[in-house]
Order: C-alpha cells, then structure tokens, then sequence
C-alpha cells in the first residue's frame, strides 16, 4: 500500500479520527499518549494558534519513540507554505476547513493522504476531479446526515467523514453511519477543553474507548 492508502485505511478501520488543539506541550503529549492507548492509530493535531507548530514537531517525535504505527496528521491547512512547513516537520496527512486546490496539488505530487473541508456538491465535484477520494464533510452539525443521503448516489467512489457537532452518542453516531461515512471526526465532543484544562487523561482514554466500541457494534 502507499502512504495514502495506509493512512486512508487506518482512518476508515478505526471509524474515527479524533482532532484537537492544546497550547500547553505537555497537554498535548498526553493527549496523544491517552488516544493512543485507547487503541488510536490516527490522530489531526490541528493548526490553530502560535504553539501549534511547536507542539507539532514534539508530538511527530514523541510518535516516533513510542508510537511507530501512529499515522498523526495536521488540521487547519489553508495554504501551501503551512502545507509546506508541516509537510517538512514530518506530518503523514493533511486535512482542511476547505477546498484549497494548492493544497490538493502539493499533497497529491507528494504522495500524501488529504481531507479538504467541503459543504456542497461543486467543492466535492472539484476535489474528485483532483484525484481525492477522501472528503471531510464539513461543518458536520449544519449539513447533518440528509445532506450525504441526499448527494451518496452522485459519488459512489468517495468516502465521507463528518467533522464539526458529532455527538459521542450512539444515536448520532449510528444516524452518520446508516447515512454512508466511513468514519466520523471527533474534536471537542471528545477531547474538551474541560477534560484537557483538568489533565483528565484517564477519562479521556475511556471516553474514547467507549466510542470505538459504538463504532465497532454499528459497524457489525
């Protein structure tokens, strides 16, 4: 498999990619130590803020000396030196709030897995005819799970993932699921800011645990 692929499956057998931001380093660190323990092998640290790049780097090491199977990937890319500068800091995918076609150019020539953030069927149409076959439905609460049941037909060799207002329910969980994801992106209804400013590790583990159990049943 190429690196697209491997990444692509990690998220697709996983059935979720959970993202978040810290600017505390060690937060961050301990965040990842968490999810990886709850049997995460796919993580977006998003670009938000000064810290984000300087955490990065810590975390791609961190990854490398305890984590060797860990795809950990960069959010919030919208332009191509961000692109560039995390691309060389050794991030394995890319995601984005948007459409960002330079951004689709350089990853694709580098032979990297990338999510664009996309709302309507021409940004979709736009990253498919770029060779994407991996789309972040984004923002997940506005669109809700009509919106993919509605457009699933006219893209029949695309997988979708929801980000932005998925609930850690089952109920919510399942109605993306039944609607054709492939997985679904987790950010703050997972990781919140409440649990990180508490350094409540532990639970976050266990909330993530939980939910990739619901993934697993509704999967079967």
């Amino acid at each position: 498999m190429n690196r697209i692929e491997t990444v692509t499956k990690t998220i697709v057998d996983q059935g979720i990619l959970p993202l978040y931001f810290n600017a505390d380093e060690t937060i961050s660190l301990e965040v990842l130590r968490a999810l990886y323990r709850a049997g995460i092998k796919a993580v977006e640290f998003t670009n938000r803020g000064e810290a984000a790049f300087r955490n990065f780097r810590k975390l791609v090491s961190l990854s490398k000396a305890e984590m060797p199977d860990l795809e950990l990937g960069i959010g919030t890319i919208k332009n191509l030196s961000q692109a560039e500068m995390f691309f060389d800091a050794g991030a394995d995918f890319m995601v984005s709030p948007g459409w960002v076609a330079e951004v689709a150019d350089f990853t694709q020539k580098n032979g990297l897995f990338y999510a664009p953030g996309c709302m309507t069927p021409t940004e979709i149409i736009a990253a498919e005819n770029t060779g994407i076959g991996f789309i972040k439905l984004f923002p997940g609460n506005l669109l809700g799970p009509e919106f993919l049941t509605s457009i699933r037909d006219i893209f029949p060799h695309l997988l979708f993932m929801p980000t932005g207002g998925v609930d850690i329910t089952r109920e919510n969980i399942e109605s993306w699921f039944k609607a054709g994801v492939c997985a679904v992106g987790m950010g703050s209804k997972l990781i919140s800011k409440k649990l990180m400013e508490a350094k409540d590790f532990t639970t976050i583990e266990a909330e993530t645990k939980k939910v990739m159990e619901i993934i697993r049943s509704i999967k079967k």
